[in-house]
């Protein structure tokens, strides 16, 4: 794999707060490689940047590689005050996404949700063409309230067919089920991991904060921009 120039900047990441950590107190010790310090003032523990630079490059790197070969990406990140920046950064480089709830099974039981996903479409269909609104009044309601309830959770993965080549979690803990479920499946996760985070458990882990919005941005961002000219890439070539 050719690495690349991605123009990763410190001072941007230190802009963005990525370097923050948690409570000294909140820390996962096989996180130690990745931290420099402590924030005596705030009780944080500080992410060395210089790692966090280097680990992104090389998941950007992976990225590429993987775009420029058709793979297709899952992107993670239910957290509210990141779900429009998720959802804004998947639909950019024509990534799948989750930004609500993640649905257990719902990848180790995809056949579950591959039924789920095509009653979405039905029910679009249904919409779209004005035949709920010719259904009695009580049949159409409940239809409506599952057609809604589908949408919020599944409307990121509509066009998914199959299982992810890669998955992207924005937030270990947060994600934890999805995480375990790509470890069931062998599927690789390139992982946001903040200083109460296990590295070990990702394929490609980003030391950085995942809490703060701006951090959040700045990381998807790269990858994003990665994802997307690996996609350019096959095109010119093919």
């Amino acid at each position: 794999m050719v690495r690349r120039y991605w123009n990763i900047n410190l001072e941007e990441m230190l802009g963005a707060g990525v370097h923050f950590g948690h409570g000294i107190r909140k820390w996962n010790p096989r996180m130690a490689p990745y931290i420099s310090g402590e924030h005596k003032g705030k009780g944080i523990h500080i992410t060395n940047l210089t790692k966090t630079a280097r680990f992104l490059s090389e998941a950007c790197d992976l990225v590429f590689d993987a775009a420029s070969r058709r793979k297709q990406f899952l992107i993670v990140g239910t957290k509210k005050k990141a779900a429009a920046s998720v959802a804004r950064a998947a639909i950019r480089a024509r990534c799948h996404y989750v930004n609500k709830k993640w649905l257990g099974g719902m990848l180790t039981n995809w056949s579950t949700t591959e039924t789920r996903l095509q009653k979405f479409r039905d029910l679009r269909i249904e919409q779209r063409t004005g035949r709920l609104k010719r259904l009695p009044k009580g049949e159409a309601a409940r239809l409506k309230r599952q057609l809604s309830h589908l949408k919020r959770y599944l409307r990121g993965i509509k066009y998914m067919t199959g299982l992810p080549d890669i998955v992207i979690i924005l937030d270990q803990q947060e994600e934890y089920t999805a995480l375990q479920e790509c470890i069931t499946l062998g599927i690789p996760t390139i992982c946001l991991i903040d200083t109460n985070c296990d590295p070990d458990l990702a394929d490609m882990p980003i030391p950085a904060n995942d809490d703060a919005i701006a951090s959040i941005r700045v990381i998807l961002n790269k990858l994003v921009f990665a994802i997307c000219e690996g996609r350019s890439s096959y095109i010119q070539n093919s």
